[in-house]
Order: C-alpha cells, then sequence, then structure tokens
C-alpha cells in the first residue's frame, strides 16, 4: 500500500538511539544519499543500550514457536540485509536439543517450526564434536545466523560514518530541537510519548572455557528454564534465556542458578568455567509484544521490538526507508498518526 508521505524525502535525516534500530536506520538512510546524523546519549561503548545485553541470534525459524507471523515475514527479509550488508555474518545455522525427560517439549518445538533438519546422535556430533554422546537427537535451523552484538554495532557505527552519516554520542537530544525527519529509536526512553511500553528483563552471563567449542548457537528445550548457548569466540559463550516482566536491571540468584543449571546440563564442562560477567538488559516492549513504526508529521517512531532487537532492525529500517521515499505502508507494522 501507499501513502503520499508528509516528510521529505531530500530532507535531512536524524536518529535518536544508536542502539541495534537506531543503527540500521542510520545505515540504510546513508547509504541511499540522505545527510544523516546519529544521537547517542551513552559513549561509544554503548553500555546504557540495550542492545549491549542482548543474544544477537538470527534466528526467525525457532522463533515462530512462540511469534507471530509476522516476526518471521520480517525476519526472514533481514536475514538477507545481514547477508547482503554484511556477508562476513556467521550463518552457521542454530540447533535445539534436550534430555529424553524433556522429549515432549522437544517434539512440539519441532512441530511448531519449520526450515529445520532431524539430526541423530552421530549426525549432532559430526556438527559439533564437542556435543558427542550428550543427545540423541537434534534440530538443526541451517539457514539461520548470529551476531556478537559488541562486535557488529561499532563494524554499523564505522559503515554508516563510511557512508557519509555523523554520530554523536554523549548527547541526550530532544526531538523538538531537530530539524527535517527525525527517527526515534529510544526504546523505553521514548515512553514519554509512548506511555504503553514496558520493559521486559533478559538476563545474560557470559562464561570461559576451552573445553567446550561450539560453532554455533545450541537452544536447550526445557518446560521451566530453556536455555540458549552461544559462542563469543576467543573460548568465551554466552547464557541467555530469561524474559522477566520487570524493570530492574539486575540479575537474580535464581536466574543464575538456572542459567548455570542449564549451561551443565548442555555440557558438563561448563561447570568448570569461568564467570566472566553478569548482566541484563530491559528490552522495550508494546503490549503485544510487536514492532511498530509510528509516524506522525515529521517525526517516525520505531519501537517495540522486544526480545527481536537484531533479528527485525534490518527489515524495519527498510520500511521506512521506503515509507520516506516512496510513501510505502505495511499495514502490519506500520501506523500514522
Amino acid at each position: 500500500m501507499y501513502q503520499k508521505s508528509d516528510l521529505r524525502g531530500d530532507s535531512p535525516v536524524s536518529i535518536i538511539g544508536a542502539g541495534i534500530a537506531g543503527a540500521w536506520q542510520a545505515l540504510l538512510f546513508a547509504e541511499a544519499g540522505h545527510a544523516v546524523t546519529l544521537y547517542e546519549r551513552s559513549d561509544a561503548d554503548m553500555t546504557l543500550s540495550t542492545s549491549h545485553w542482548a543474544g544477537g541470534m538470527l534466528a526467525p525459524y525457532c522463533e515462530a514457536e512462540t511469534s507471530e507471523p509476522v516476526i518471521g515475514r520480517l525476519g526472514f527479509r533481514s536475514l538477507n540485509l545481514w547477508r547482503e550488508h554484511f556477508p562476513k555474518t556467521p550463518f552457521n545455522g542454530s540447533l535445539v536439543v534436550a534430555h529424553a525427560r524433556d522429549r515432549a517439549d522437544f517434539e512440539r518445538f519441532a512441530k511448531l517450526t519449520t526450515g529445520h533438519a532431524r539430526l541423530d546422535a552421530r549426525g549432532l556430533s559430526d556438527l559439533e564434536p564437542s556435543l558427542e554422546g550428550r543427545f540423541r537427537d537434534a534440530l538443526f535451523y541451517a539457514d539461520e545466523g548470529h551476531v556478537e552484538p559488541r562486535k557488529v554495532l561499532p563494524e554499523l557505527h564505522a559503515r554508516i560514518k563510511a557512508a557519509g552519516g555523523t554520530i554523536k554520542f554523549d548527547c541526550d537530544i530532544d526531538a523538538e530541537d531537530l530539524e527535517g525527519i527525525v527517527i526515534d529509536c529510544r526504546g523505553l526512553s521514548a515512553r514519554d510519548e509512548q506511555p504503553e511500553l514496558r520493559g521486559v528483563k533478559g538476563e545474560m552471563i557470559v562464561i570461559e572455557t576451552n573445553e567446550v567449542e561450539l560453532s554455533r548457537p545450541v537452544r536447550l528445550i526445557h518446560p521451566r528454564w530453556p536455555l540458549y548457548v552461544i559462542p563469543r569466540g576467543d573460548n568465551k559463550f554466552m547464557l541467555g534465556a530469561t524474559s522477566i516482566e520487570a524493570e530492574d536491571t539486575g540479575v537474580s540468584v535464581r536466574s543464575a542458578l538456572e542459567l548455570l543449571g542449564a549451561a551443565y546440563a548442555v555440557h558438563p564442562a561448563f561447570a568448570e568455567a569461568r564467570i566472566v560477567e553478569f548482566g541484563s538488559g530491559l528490552r522495550p516492549a508494546f503490549p503485544d509484544n510487536l514492532p511498530r513504526i509510528t509516524v506522525s508529521k515529521n517525526k517516525i517512531a520505531v519501537n517495540g521490538l522486544y526480545r527481536h532487537g537484531f533479528l527485525l532492525a534490518p527489515a524495519l529500517a527498510e520500511l521506512t526507508l521506503g515509507y520516506v521515499r516512496r510513501g510505502a505502508l505495511d499495514n502490519e507494522v506500520m501506523r500514522c498518526v
């Protein structure tokens, strides 16, 4: 669907928030020839950004277990954009495993998702030798990928500058002080204008061991504490899973014990791993847990990416660019107010 846009395609573009959502907006607009300035309240290390604590999984097939179809549609498009703009992105697939006692949940996951091949124990050990003898079978989602947020964000920022964009860190700007097209990617900080946003806490632990090697994320199915283990390089692994309706940024003892216990259930060598870091981020979410692009006069708000930030950000940036340049509307995601 197309609508005549009130936003001038040749206007300068100001983007507030240099996390994954804002960075992809800035990149696509800069590469399309727009004069782009990206503002970020944090410093270049982005420690105040939700993206700093993200898992970075690009897994639309696996997310279909609990997500609406629009997440898959946008996620599949994003996979192509990651491949196009960052050809070195690891697309080694992802694995889903479960112990025998959780067999029913494993089979349910298989039925609710597509894009996987079922591996027997031999096939699993061929793919990930560290998991030999640990599980009798696995689901392999060959087309999925993952990125390391703390490495890919600086790469995005460098690409924005190379495309002619400007980034201003340590800059807490007010949208009313900006001219031209303003794209608001502030996450939870945007509740002054989008009060229905809420924070959903996601906790993570980084551990280090040289006794386990993985080439792709591994999800452990469990009825109470499902876990994913994501290789980070340099013998480090990120453990994550929690999605808690709370807005503090601490990691609870219970969550830490469950994450570490689940990691031990994936491989006993993780019991001897060194804990490098605990942390958590608050994911911005609307009541329906779906992303939203809201257009009004000269301002566009991109928010509500929930726990799909790295998966959805490229596709949402493409939709925003399409609206500004052609007036194209995506009725599942975009609202004009």
